[in-house]
């Protein structure tokens, strides 16, 4: 059994179940839990974000319904395609392997979502969405890329309870603990102190959430915000994927490092775009009020 402990605060280790509750002979994790509970905190956020733009709510649910399809099927493949020598399937007939594969990659269960596919997937989700509902596409970015912030917020704390994406080890005050006892007794067959990156990353999306928040109706240009997104937490997660022990490489390179600092850059280098077009008024200026409902084109 893992307990987990936080000794710098005085938290003794303790256990934490990864099944939040059964029904019949089918167990529904924690994680489960938690990342619903981050996708409706989501959406009621985007349709909060979407009074403001004068977007239809019907208009924001479809969407949240496409991004949320399409995030997981783009977080799962970009995860499948990093480590593919692992689901590949030897051994048996052609046909046997060919279906354990097949079985392997999207047992979505089992493990296994990067979070940059989530957002590739999305973000083609939004761009089809945008226009069969005749939406400027710098809008449905500007209420999804804050919204999605949200979503991360609280589904690293889903790492937590499974007692993963964590990173190496410190002695730092808030290190976390992570201890093994086979028989699940006090005395503990091993155990390590490492950053807790999932909290991290999560306390770093907050501070984003907070700062989107505060100047959501202050933005110069349409876009503006989900570009901010990009800066934001391109830079934070290139810090911190740096202090994990589970990235996904290609040769001797962390791919979600390399991501999220070519994320930042671009992020930044629109960011500038935008807002000297917006100063030459060769775009149109952002100047958003809140209403009951409406729609846009």
């Amino acid at each position: 059994m893992t307990y987990v402990s936080f000794p710098g605060f005085g938290i003794e280790p303790f256990h934490m179940d990864r099944v939040a509750f059964s029904i019949g002979k089918l167990d529904v994790y924690w994680y489960g839990v938690i990342i619903t509970v981050g996708m409706i905190l989501a959406v009621l956020y985007a349709l909060y974000h979407a009074k403001i733009e004068r977007v239809k709510s019907d208009d924001i649910i479809d969407l949240a319904l496409a991004l949320i399809i399409c995030g997981v099927i783009g977080a799962r493949l970009y995860y499948v395609l990093m480590k593919l020598d692992t689901y590949i399937v030897t051994g048996g007939t052609f046909w046997e392997n060919l279906r354990d594969t097949v079985l392997g990659m999207i047992n979505i269960p089992g493990g296994g979502l990067a979070i940059y596919g989530g957002i590739i997937g999305g973000f083609l989700a939004g761009i089809v969405v945008a226009r069969r509902k005749h939406i400027r596409f710098p809008i449905i970015a500007d209420i999804a890329g804050p919204s999605v912030i949200v979503g991360q917020i609280v589904g690293r704390f889903g790492n937590f309870i499974n007692v993963e994406a964590y990173g190496s080890a410190t002695t730092l005050p808030w290190r976390m603990g992570i201890h093994l006892s086979y028989d699940g007794g006090e005395s503990f067959v091993s155990s390590i102190f490492v950053h807790p990156t999932f909290l991290y990353e999560s306390l770093w999306n907050l501070v984003g959430l907070v700062l989107i928040t505060v100047f959501y109706k202050k933005k110069k240009f349409h876009g503006q915000m989900f570009l901010f997104y990009m800066v934001w937490y391109g830079f934070g997660r290139m810090l911190i994927e740096g202090l994990r022990t589970d990235s996904l490489y290609i040769g001797p390179l962390r791919v979600s490092q390399w991501v999220g600092g070519i994320t930042f850059v671009v992020g930044v280098v629109l960011m500038i775009i935008g807002i000297r077009k917006t100063k030459k008024g060769e775009t149109e200026p952002a100047e958003a009020k809140e209403v009951e409902d409406g729609s846009t084109d």
